[in-house]
């Protein structure tokens, strides 16, 4: 399903959510692996505001991975598990060559799933159908999730303008 359309079933809203379930798991898992996977000689050159972006950037995805699987708990629905994800993103990613890399990397992230959430509500308020979960606790969730993550996705430019 496209996200330029409306969502026209609970089903539809299932699938969506269950996407940004996977988006948030990626991202948590991406982000607690960075600085694992950091070339030796590049892991001293991560200061504290970048390990703290990271940290942060986990939990908040974490935190956003729980409030959309009570929305689709809402919808007596499943997801997929953090780890099944977790260990997919392990097998497909290789680690990041340098701390720029990793600050591309976070920002391509934030600025995915603030699109992702954007276009999300958008279809969503396309939609005139009555879904089983609460629209408005559906529409407050969602853009509050979006809005927190605009404001990484600003964080993590201002930390890579500071370092130009």
């Amino acid at each position: 399903m496209s996200l330029g359309q409306r969502v026209s079933n609970d089903r539809q809203l299932t699938r969506l959510l269950q996407i940004g379930v996977v988006l948030e798991e990626v991202v948590e898992s991406r982000a607690a692996h960075h600085l694992e996977t950091l070339p030796p000689d590049e892991r001293d050159a991560v200061d504290g505001e970048v390990e703290t972006l990271l940290v942060d950037a986990a939990e908040e995805s974490a935190d956003h991975r729980e409030r959309l699987e009570t929305l689709i708990d809402d919808l007596e629905a499943e997801t997929v598990s953090y780890e099944e994800i977790n260990t997919l993103v392990d097998a497909q990613y290789g680690p990041p060559e340098d701390t720029d890399g990793v600050l591309y990397d976070q920002l391509a992230n934030e600025e995915t799933a603030y699109k992702f959430y954007d276009d999300l509500i958008a279809a969503i308020d396309a939609s005139e159908t009555e879904f089983a979960v609460d629209r408005d606790r559906l529409l407050d969730t969602l853009t509050t999730i979006r809005e927190e993550e605009k404001e990484g996705a600003e964080e993590v430019t201002e930390i890579m303008e500071r370092r130009a």
